[in-house]
């Protein structure tokens, strides 16, 4: 005798195993199984399935909210960064006040900071990564993640920064020397106090030099001298000024 459909949906609703055994299985999974010893391979596809597979069925389980943060680690864990962000920011939208925000958050800024690359490219990664850290530093200063949060907003910042001095680098070489001048006067202005201002302020001032600005490179040829003296462009600077004296 044929079944019915309701009872063949009774059917596959009791097969579905419980939470508890799907959160095991999923954890079991990103355990990986060793190869020859010398490898760990982790089916991350298959560790997914278990987690979603609570979400799907037990929606209102505490396995439920634990398998989101399991499935976006697992997407990062497989360098699928793209998926892992949207968990991430899937799951500070849906559970604002749980404890693990903080730490989508800067996974999400990972999850930008590993797409960045090199500094003479497009960094548009590099600028969500630094907002997402933004958030994470303003919004959860206490957050155990936000003195890693810090150091890396700073090199993260120190990239943009070199991005700059690239670009401005690449007019000066083409004697564009307005054009540069322009960016590392911004670069100064947006990136103070990451090591970089005394070797800009003498590119600058080279700038003015070769633009008949002697009067202006001067100044700034005596501030390198006055604010960084133990460094190698305070020597060039003491150079140049006894050159204009001439």
């Amino acid at each position: 005798m044929r079944k019915s459909k309701f009872t063949e949906e009774q059917i596959a609703f009791e097969e579905v195993a419980p939470a508890d055994e799907l959160y095991a299985e999923g954890l079991e999974t990103l355990e990986g199984r060793s190869i020859l010893g010398i490898y760990t391979y982790v089916n991350y596809g298959k560790a997914i399935e278990a987690f979603q597979s609570i979400i799907d069925n037990y929606p209102y389980s505490d396995y439920a909210v634990e398998a989101e943060l399991q499935i976006a680690d697992s997407y990062f864990a497989d360098a699928k960064y793209e998926e892992a962000l949207s968990y991430y920011r899937d799951f500070g939208e849906l559970h604002p006040q749980h404890g693990k925000v903080s730490y989508t958050v800067y996974r999400s800024a990972l999850c930008h900071e590993r797409q960045v690359g090199a500094t003479n490219r497009d960094q548009t990664a590099t600028r969500q990564a630094v907002a997402a850290l933004d958030r994470l530093i303003t919004g959860y200063p206490t957050s155990e993640h936000a003195k890693e949060g810090e150091a890396l907003w700073r090199d993260l910042q120190i990239r943009l920064a070199e991005n700059v001095e690239g670009i401005a680098d690449f007019y000066r070489g083409r004697e564009e020397y307005e054009a540069a001048a322009e960016r590392y006067r911004s670069l100064l202005n947006e990136f103070p106090g990451f090591g970089l201002d005394a070797r800009v302020l003498f590119k600058l001032g080279g700038c003015y030099e070769s633009l008949n600005r002697v009067d202006e490179a001067d100044r700034i040829f005596r501030t390198i001298v006055a604010h960084y003296g133990d460094t190698r462009w305070a020597f060039e600077a003491r150079g140049r000024i006894a050159s204009n004296l001439e």
